[in-house]
């Protein structure tokens, strides 16, 4: 189910494929959670990290 409110305004990763596939999107506006999901299917399930823990991936995806 998705819980992230209809208003949230969704932004998709600058490294998604040119294709149309692999494309993540993230919700921003949330203090203590980051709402993510597949472009392909915003009706589908929408993963939800807390902010320290979405900020600890992605510092470790820019130093790898």
């Amino acid at each position: 189910m998705n819980s992230t409110p209809d208003t949230a305004t969704w932004h998709k990763s600058s490294y998604s494929a040119g294709d149309g596939g692999d494309c993540l999107e993230i919700a921003v506006g949330n203090p203590t959670a980051t709402p993510v999901r597949d472009s392909k299917n915003p009706d589908g399930p929408t993963l939800r990290f807390q902010a320290a823990a979405w900020s600890a991936f992605v510092a470790a995806l820019k130093t790898s």
